[in-house]
């Protein structure tokens, strides 16, 4: 094993996002074969992320009292462990809604705890100069395994079993949680008589990351709004299979890839600035032609071009964020900034359920579009005003 920590935790990412990739595609799979309600298809895409809203802050609080490390595995260990009951339950025949949307929800526990020690570890293992490129990597690693990989082979082994895939996720979590616990550990004494809302007062007092919170979380409701029911729209508009539906997410890791393999040099290029609002106003078109596709070609390249321009508004953004915040507050911040960038998901998801039912499975992605570009509009002046591409 690699003795760099930063490249034990790239390992890791890999490993554990290759699951879960394949654990996005099979879930909606296994949800259709128990019930075609867009309700209650988005009602267990909603379990999955109610956790940001509920778990944000004290997971923040956790990565910053805490050794970063330890607490990464942990939620991995008990990722593993419910992973793998959905297997049995899949492989028995005695899964429903109610159930499959408990487990889900506990998963999404897992993920806020892991992803916020995850963002704010890397810091601590790397040097803040290589940090962009280290962002880059990290996002390409999970893109390729999560998006790329994952998918189509958890729709693969959907087709075979339908406890295959989560029977996958279950040794994925395993083995990235034993890679975890080799990298260094850190105390963090210094954050433990700090409240929990310090991270919120501080992101709340910085005007840029404070637009750009509440931007995100504008953005990520729309986005969820629509993709609850991209199985659906898939499925039944657009007519592909189950193994159709992997290839069409892997169109999107495609494009996501790519933006994690060049967009820190497309952000030295440009700027902060400039990449920022062109990633922006890419997402909203694309979500626009993914809502009016009528082929799996032209939806799977609208796809890929989302897949890109969110990968660059990341890479922007979480650098930002790494740099701006101090570190004792690191985790604190990103808690509280992913409560407000990822809270209204489950509002998201259940809209887009509801939106699908009343208007039709185009409409969630039309809407989205709409939502996310009165928010641009709404934003762009602050970001104008106070983005400056020497903070990149």
């Amino acid at each position: 094993m690699t003795r760099l920590p930063h490249r034990r935790l790239w390992w890791a990412t890999g490993v554990d996002n290759l699951g879960t990739g394949a654990f996005t595609a099979a879930v909606p799979l296994l949800t259709v074969t128990v019930t075609r309600d867009p309700r209650l298809v988005s009602l267990v895409a909603t379990a999955a992320y109610l956790p940001w809203l509920l778990l944000a802050l004290p997971a923040g609080a956790l990565a910053d009292r805490c050794d970063r490390a330890t607490l990464m595995w942990r939620a991995q260990a008990v990722q593993a462990a419910l992973a793998a009951a959905i297997a049995v339950l899949a492989a028995g025949g005695r899964i429903g809604v109610p159930v499959l949307a408990v487990l889900a929800f506990g998963l999404g526990a897992g993920d806020v705890v892991f992803g916020t020690a995850a963002q704010a570890i890397l810091p601590d293992l790397i040097a803040r100069p290589l940090l962009p490129r280290a962002n880059g990597r990290q996002q390409a690693i999970t893109t390729v395994t999560q998006q790329f990989a994952g998918p189509p082979l958890g729709s693969a082994l959907f087709g075979v079993a339908a406890a295959l895939p989560f029977g996958l996720d279950a040794v994925s979590f395993a083995v990235s949680a034993a890679v975890v616990a080799t990298l260094p550990r850190r105390a963090r004494g210094e954050a433990r008589r700090s409240g929990v809302s310090e991270g919120l007062t501080w992101l709340r007092r910085h005007r840029l990351l404070r637009t750009l919170a509440v931007l995100l979380g504008i953005n990520t409701f729309g986005g969820q709004l629509a993709n609850a029911v991209l199985v659906l729209l898939a499925t039944q508009v657009v007519h592909v299979g189950a193994r159709g539906y992997g290839v069409l997410l892997a169109a999107a890791a495609l494009g996501s890839v790519a933006g994690g393999l060049v967009n820190a040099r497309v952000v030295a290029a440009i700027g902060t600035r400039a990449a920022l609002l062109t990633a922006l106003t890419v997402n909203v078109g694309a979500f626009a032609g993914i809502g009016l596709s009528s082929a799996a070609v032209p939806m799977g390249a609208f796809l890929a071009v989302n897949g890109f321009a969110t990968t660059l508004w990341n890479i922007v953004a979480v650098g930002l964020r790494q740099r701006l915040v101090p570190p004792a507050l690191l985790g604190r911040v990103t808690g509280a900034y992913r409560l407000l960038g990822w809270g209204l998901i489950p509002a998201g998801t259940l809209t887009g359920g509801l939106v699908a039912h009343a208007l039709g499975l185009r409409a969630p992605y039309l809407l989205a579009a709409a939502v996310r570009g009165i928010a641009l509009l709404v934003a762009l002046p602050v970001l104008v005003r106070e983005l400056r591409d020497d903070v990149s």
